[in-house]
């Protein structure tokens, strides 16, 4: 991963070097976000070939391959979303190359913490690397709009088909009165309740304790879990479920709000001691996915940071 960074940096210009790295204790690097904002770094769409290839390793280093397809998959979509508005009133420019890098600390030391971003519509991925290389791959946000494609070539494509159809399958397979323990509101959220905060506060879990799930459902809210995970590289994906394992499956809680039938407005949220995953298809009719996956510890690497300063002796 930190070649991949060290091959991109070197790829860029002056102007570009300038634009694109921060501190790694800046504030930058918690400037995430995944609706249509100004952002900073270097945008795909300014990018030469050879800065592109360089920029794709560098997401593959942390993802794996359908992971990787996926947040390929979500920039195609805004390149859609964009012909599906011209044929209405939109106040936004749906841009395929709006996705923004950023690079955080020092790549030359090997050691130093460091880190990058990419962010834009609908997807924005962080990782941070603290020290011993100890890898922080969370925020981790993937959104879909549309959700399902709904005319064209595309008709029909839903790139976060699982996200939604997984969980729904878990709640409907659920006995009556664990189904009603679970729907914590009849109406859902506008949006995944955490936003693009920099701490995901949520207050105490809500809906059914996976402890009182039949094993099958038990097994269902793993198997949601890992598709998050599997996003990610296998030694990154498997560390969170390691962990989610360790505080106790049966500490997880699987909370739902909306409609159960497809096309209904509809939240869930999986919520523990170590992680949280929201999901949120409200907007555009229901047509409109914002999913994300939070290390409720160490979100940003906020550890190796606090660690790597404790370890080191800073000028005031």
């Amino acid at each position: 991963m930190l070649k991949a960074a060290r091959e991109f940096m070197n790829e860029l210009s002056a102007d570009q070097q300038s634009r694109v790295l921060y501190a790694f204790d800046h504030e930058e690097r918690f400037n995430w976000n995944y609706v249509p904002v100004k952002r900073n770094g270097v945008p795909f769409r300014e990018m030469s070939h050879s800065q592109r290839e360089s920029a794709h390793r560098l997401l593959r280093s942390a993802l794996s391959d359908s992971g990787y397809r996926k947040a390929a998959d979500i920039m195609v979509l805004e390149g859609i979303l964009g012909e599906i508005e011209s044929r209405a009133v939109s106040r936004f420019s749906r841009d395929p190359d709006g996705y923004f890098l950023t690079l955080f600390g020092d790549l030359a030391s090997g050691t130093a913490p460091w880190g990058w971003r990419i962010d834009g519509h609908h997807l924005s991925l962080t990782v941070s690397v603290g020290a011993e290389r100890k890898v922080a791959s969370t925020p981790a946000f993937w959104g879909a709009n549309p959700a399902c494609v709904p005319t064209g070539e595309k008709k029909g494509w839903r790139v976060l088909r699982d996200e939604e159809d997984l969980a729904r399958g878990l709640l409907k397979a659920l006995p009556v009165d664990l189904q009603a323990g679970a729907r914590i509101a009849d109406e859902a959220p506008s949006d995944i309740l955490t936003r693009n905060s920099k701490v995901a506060r949520i207050g105490e879990p809500a809906g059914l304790p996976v402890s009182e799930m039949p094993q099958a459902q038990r097994e269902a809210v793993m198997r949601i879990l890992s598709l998050y995970a599997a996003n990610l590289r296998a030694d990154l994906g498997e560390a969170h479920l390691t962990r989610i394992r360790k505080a106790g499956v049966g500490r997880l809680h699987f909370a739902w709000a909306g409609g159960m039938r497809p096309g209904e407005k509809h939240y869930y949220r999986i919520h523990g001691p170590t992680h949280l995953v929201e999901y949120d298809n409200t907007q555009n009719d229901a047509n409109h996915i914002h999913s994300v996956l939070r290390d409720l510890e160490n979100d940003f690497g906020l550890d190796p940071l606090r660690n790597h300063y404790a370890d080191c002796e800073h000028d005031a």
